[in-house]
């Protein structure tokens, strides 16, 4: 029973981890797009 937990643990953390990336990835991109308008 030990392995499940780990697995529902891994899971957890997984998801946490994309759901990060999909809110951090376009707002890198938008400062990024915004840094570059400012150099220009």
């Amino acid at each position: 029973m030990g392995s499940v937990n780990n697995i529902k643990a891994a899971r957890e953390t997984y998801e946490g981890f994309i759901g990060l990336i999909k809110v951090s990835v376009p707002v890198i991109i938008a400062i990024v797009a915004f840094v570059i308008y400012i150099i220009q």
